[in-house]
């Protein structure tokens, strides 16, 4: 196994999350005056952010490879597992691809594990990983406990009105520290830990909106994707 190739593991069905492709590639979507936005396809829940993207109006791609991350407005890190995803991303030469798309004021939107991804420091972290950047916080991975201590809470999140947000935790981070710059948008009640911030174009949750079919989440990144470009 070792002498596969990235493409011949995805060919084999390697990775946890085998999303189809058309084989196709699409124009920029700046260009054609369709929204795109990726989705991070290397390790996670991929299809189920596809879905709830497609749900809300726009055009959801699977990214794997450089070429497709050029392809698309905005992009997704969805909920899995932040150090397998850190490695994948410099296995697929996506690290600074990524990296350098956010810095130019890419809009990105992470859940859970793609919140780690871009913080700027990771509390708790394996030494050899890499974070993306995006967002001026300091976040504690695995915060609310192991997979079993996984639990749902009614939020309020600002901007999206009521009724409460019931959200999924699932090994979930929270932001023990946030920059000037940072919106805290929620947090758990009771103890007021940060649950969700935003940061210009750039947005997190330590929980998987795309898990419980409450489109309102995916609706307000669509808004700041459609707002940015």
């Amino acid at each position: 196994m070792s002498d596969l190739t990235p493409d011949d593991r995805l060919k084999q069905g390697f990775w946890r999350s085998q999303v189809p492709w058309s084989g196709h590639r699409r124009r920029s979507p700046t260009l054609d005056g369709v929204t795109t936005v990726g989705v991070l396809a290397l390790q996670g829940d991929v299809r189920e952010h596809l879905a709830a993207l497609s749900d809300c109006g726009v055009h959801a791609a699977a990214v794997r490879r450089p070429t497709e991350l050029a392809q698309v407005d905005a992009l997704v890190l969805p909920g899995g597992e932040s150090t397998t995803m850190s490695r994948l991303l410099e296995t697929f030469e996506l690290l600074e691809p990524v990296r350098a798309r956010i810095a130019d004021g890419m809009p990105a939107y992470g859940s859970c594990a793609g919140m780690i991804l871009l913080a700027r420091e990771v509390l708790d972290g394996r030494p050899d990983q890499r974070q993306l950047g995006g967002l001026d916080v300091v976040v504690r991975r695995n915060a609310f406990g192991r997979q079993v201590d996984s639990f749902e809470r009614d939020l309020a999140i600002a901007g999206l009105g009521e009724p409460a947000y019931r959200a999924v935790f699932i090994r979930a981070p929270w932001a023990e520290e946030t920059g000037p710059g940072v919106e805290v948008l929620a947090t758990e009640p009771g103890t007021g830990r940060i649950v969700a911030v935003r940061q210009g174009p750039a947005l997190a949750t330590a929980f998987h909106p795309e898990l419980t079919g409450d489109l309102r989440v995916h609706k307000l990144f669509v808004d700041m994707v459609r707002d940015r470009i």
